[in-house]
């Protein structure tokens, strides 16, 4: 009797919440009009030209800030982690330290999996890249909000959604690739990564064009009076932690793969030897000797 009561108040607050929803969509419907036309927002979204933030005197995009905190709490941890936490891990492991060893872990088997000759630097690398992809993504759901030049609020977006930041990381992984095959195989090296000549211009877009993508739909779901009730914060969160985990898998495993591709040690191969026709005919000196003994 106590379960079905409870069943029945839960399932009535349900009812309530969702009444009250409604009931303020059809109130407020026409108190509040945007500023700003949906196609000025998107634009803005993805080019930054209006709501540009002071930087020593410097206008920039939001996207730069947020790539200095983001950098900046990234050091911070790692700079925290060595000094406190690392000296006091154990060998039974405590939950904080499983953790770190699983994460280290992932990223060091991808690196020795997709190139086992040379894996020591990428490691590092992949690691230090998709934490700064994954952190970065995630940093937008904090919401941090700064004065823009034009007097707007802007709230701080990932410092991939700016598409210059994209490319940087695209670029900065290809020559992490390029170095790999000049250490490992010199000019010929070279001659590898330069055929994927390509490829720091699809892994930026990609980057950048998966992350705006969340952007523009959050955007166009707060735009409509409608639909800004609970529906953003359910379509903003799982597209940015699907976004982190996608893009940061991606970026990873397309720069070990081709970093492993470049760098593996050229191998000549053996020329084959051509057997002399005059090998398989006896020579004239045993036909000499054959005639002589007859």
């Amino acid at each position: 009797m106590k379960t079905r009561t409870k069943k029945i108040i839960g399932w009535s607050v349900v009812a309530l919440v969702i009444i009250a929803l409604i009931v303020g969509i059809v109130l407020t419907d026409g108190l509040y009009q945007s500023e700003e036309d949906i196609s000025d927002v998107m634009q803005d979204g993805v080019l930054h030209e209006e709501n540009k933030v002071d930087l020593f005197g410097l206008e920039v995009n939001p996207g730069l800030i947020s790539a200095f905190i983001v950098t900046l709490v990234l050091l911070l941890f790692a700079l925290f982690v060595r000094i406190f936490a690392l000296p006091r891990f154990k060998i039974v492991p405590g939950k904080f330290q499983i953790v770190v060893e699983s994460v280290v872990g992932w990223f060091d088997k991808l690196a020795k999996t997709n190139s086992p000759h040379r894996n020591s630097f990428l490691g590092a690398y992949i690691f230090a890249a998709g934490s700064y992809i994954f952190v970065g993504t995630l940093f937008e759901l904090v919401g941090v909000a700064v004065q823009a030049t034009s007097g707007n609020s802007v709230s701080l977006p990932a410092p991939l959604s700016d598409i210059n930041g994209a490319i940087a990381m695209g670029f900065l992984s290809y020559f992490v690739i390029l170095s790999g095959g000049i250490v490992s195989n010199g000019l010929r090296g070279v001659g590898r990564t330069l055929k994927d000549f390509s490829l720091p211009i699809s892994m930026s877009f990609r980057l950048f064009g998966a992350l705006l993508s969340g952007l523009l739909v959050t955007e166009l779901v707060y735009y409509y009076i409608a639909l800004s009730f609970v529906l953003p914060v359910i379509v903003g969160v799982l597209f940015t932690i699907l976004h982190a985990l996608i893009q940061t898998y991606v970026l990873v495993m397309l720069t070990s793969l081709f970093y492993g591709e470049v760098s593996e040690p050229y191998v000549k191969k053996a020329k084959k030897q051509k057997t002399s026709a005059k090998k398989n005919k006896p020579s004239k000196n045993k036909e000499v000797v054959y005639e002589k003994s007859n």
